[in-house]
C-alpha cells in the first residue's frame, strides 16, 4: 500500500466511495471516508424494510454512463446488475403519455389541443423572427426553444412544485443542464429513437442492480475496503483544521457521542458546499458566509405505501407535472428489479418536493400517505386494497436551486474551497450540481486521475472542471 498521502473523503455517497476504490485501485493514497449515516450511498442508497431493498427515489443508471465506468460497474455487480427496459408515463391534460416518449403513442394518445398547440409553437420557431430580448431563465430558454404550449402544460407546472419557485425566477442554466430535450430538434431526436431500427444502442434502457440501486454504492465502498480503505459510518464531521506548519488537516469527528480526531494530508469533499464552508475552523471571509445563505437546495418528503398485491401497475414509475397533485413521481420499486421478491406485496414511492420545515416536512405519516392516496384516486389510479404499511423518509438536500444570480454565490464559495490548501470540492453536493450516479462516479474517477505520484495536477483538474459543466442529466 502506498504511504505517501492520507486523503480523508467525506460524505459516501456515490463520488465518496467511487473516489475511495478509484485512489486504492490505483495505489494513489491511504483512504478514510467519512459518512454521517450508518450506510453508504447518500440520496443514492438503498434500505431494507419488512424483507423489500427500496430506494430513496426513483434511481437509474443510465448507458450513457462512461464505457470504463460501467465496465467497472459490471465487474463489482456482476450478474446482479440487470439490463432493463423503460416503462414509464407522464400524466398530461388528463392523459397517460408512455415515457420514454413513443411516436404511436403520441399520436393516439396526445391530448388534440396540446398537439396543435405544440405543432404550431414548432413551426414558429422555424421562422425567422426578432429576438425576444429576455433575461436568461429557465423559463426564457425553454419558452424559446419549445414554445409556450409545452412550457405552460409540462415544464412550467414541473418546476414549480420540483424547484418550489417560478420559472422566471430560476436561471436558464437550470434549464440547459436540468432538461435533456430542451429544443424541438431534441424531442424529436428522443421520439425517432424509439422507432424500431432507428434507436441508437442503449435507448429506452436502464441498468439497475438486482438489491436496489445502493448496491452499486455497497459495492464501491466494500472493494475500496477490502483493498486498505478505512470506513466511518455514523460519524458526524464537526471541525477541520489546517496546520500551516505541517502542511497537514485534522478531521474532528464524532461517533455515538464520542470525539477522535485524524491527521491526513488531503481533504476531498463532496458533501455540500455550504455545509463545508461551516466545517473549516480558520474564518472565511464575511462573503463566503453571505455566499453560503444565498443558495439553497430544495427538500424532498419520500412516501412509501406497502401493498398487499404482486403488482399495481406495469409501470416503473409515472410522472404529475400538474399543479392538482402534489406528488411529481410514484415509483414501484419491484418493476426496477424485476426479481419478484417479495412475493405477495409491492410498495409504492411518492416523491414530494418541499422546503425543509414547511407543512409538507412537518406532515406525520398518515396525514402524507392520505395525500398521496387521494392524489392517486384523483388521477385515475386508486389504490385497489388501503395500505397495509407506510414509511417516510426525508432527504434535506435532494436538488439544487439555481435561482437567478446563483452563480455568482456559487463561484465565491467555490474560489474560497480552491483556495484552502490540499482539498477538493466534488460531486453533486460539492459542486451544487445537477448529477447523474454516472456523473458523479466520473467526477471521482477525475479527482484520482488528478493526485499522481508527484503531486496534484491543477490544470488537468481544470479540465476536468470545465467538463463537468457540460454535464445535463438523464431523465
Amino acid at each position: 500500500m502506498s504511504e505517501r498521502v492520507h486523503v480523508a473523503i467525506l460524505g459516501a455517497g456515490p463520488a465518496g466511495v467511487g473516489g475511495a476504490w478509484r485512489l486504492r485501485q490505483l495505489d494513489r493514497a491511504r483512504v478514510t471516508v467519512f459518512e454521517r449515516g450508518p450506510v453508504v450511498g447518500g440520496n443514492a442508497g438503498s434500505f431494507e424494510w419488512d424483507g423489500q431493498r427500496l430506494d430513496y427515489g426513483s434511481h437509474r443508471l443510465h448507458p450513457a454512463s462512461d464505457p470504463a465506468i460501467l465496465a467497472d460497474i459490471r465487474r463489482l455487480l456482476g450478474d446482479d446488475l440487470r439490463d432493463r427496459p423503460r416503462h414509464g408515463r407522464i400524466r398530461l391534460r388528463g392523459r397517460w403519455i408512455h415515457f420514454p416518449l413513443k411516436p404511436g403513442d403520441l399520436l393516439l394518445r396526445l391530448d388534440r389541443g396540446f398537439a396543435l398547440g405544440a405543432a404550431r409553437d414548432m413551426i414558429r420557431r422555424l421562422l425567422p423572427g426578432p429576438s425576444s430580448g429576455e433575461v436568461d431563465t429557465f423559463a426564457s430558454v425553454l419558452r424559446a426553444n419549445l414554445g409556450p404550449t409545452i412550457c405552460d402544460d409540462f415544464y412550467f407546472p414541473y418546476a414549480r412544485k420540483i424547484w418550489g419557485r417560478e420559472p422566471d425566477e430560476l436561471s436558464g442554466i437550470q434549464a440547459r443542464r436540468r432538461v435533456s430535450a430542451g429544443s424541438f430538434g431534441k424531442l424529436l431526436r428522443k421520439v425517432a429513437g424509439q422507432i424500431p431500427g432507428l434507436k441508437p444502442p442503449g435507448t429506452g434502457r436502464f441498468f439497475y442492480p438486482v438489491h436496489g440501486f445502493g448496491q452499486i454504492s455497497e459495492a464501491f465502498a466494500r472493494a475500496a475496503a477490502d483493498s486498505g480503505a478505512r470506513f466511518h459510518l455514523a460519524t458526524r464531521v464537526v471541525g477541520l483544521h489546517y496546520d500551516d506548519g505541517t502542511n497537514r488537516w485534522t478531521v474532528h469527528a464524532e461517533r455515538e457521542g464520542e470525539r477522535f480526531a485524524t491527521e491526513v494530508d488531503w481533504v476531498w469533499s463532496t458533501i455540500p458546499i455550504t455545509v463545508l464552508s461551516r466545517l473549516v475552523d480558520a474564518e472565511p471571509p464575511a462573503t463566503v458566509g453571505a455566499a453560503s445563505r444565498a443558495i439553497s437546495y430544495r427538500a424532498m418528503v419520500l412516501v412509501y405505501l406497502r401493498l398487499p398485491l404482486e403488482q399495481f401497475t406495469e409501470f416503473d414509475a409515472h410522472y404529475f407535472p400538474g399543479a392538482e397533485q402534489v406528488i411529481t413521481r410514484l415509483s414501484e420499486p419491484k418493476n426496477y428489479a424485476a426479481n419478484g421478491s417479495p412475493a405477495g406485496v409491492t410498495t409504492l414511492c411518492a416523491e414530494i418536493p418541499c422546503d425543509v420545515d414547511d407543512d409538507i416536512w412537518r406532515c406525520d405519516d398518515g396525514e402524507l400517505a392520505a395525500r398521496v392516496v387521494a392524489d392517486l384516486k384523483g388521477t385515475g389510479l386508486p389504490l385497489p386494497h388501503p395500505p397495509c404499511g407506510v414509511q417516510v423518509r426525508r432527504l434535506p438536500q435532494a436538488y439544487p436551486v439555481y435561482l437567478n444570480g446563483y452563480e455568482e454565490h456559487f463561484s465565491v464559495l467555490d474560489r474560497w474551497a480552491e483556495g484552502l490548501p490540499n482539498l477538493v470540492t466534488y460531486g453533486r453536493q460539492g459542486l451544487f450540481a445537477h448529477d447523474n450516479t454516472h456523473h458523479a462516479l466520473a467526477m471521482a474517477y477525475a479527482a484520482a486521475d488528478c493526485l499522481a505520484p508527484d503531486g496534484w495536477d491543477p490544470d488537468r483538474w481544470a479540465r476536468y472542471r470545465a467538463d463537468f459543466e457540460t454535464h445535463v442529466v438523464e431523465d
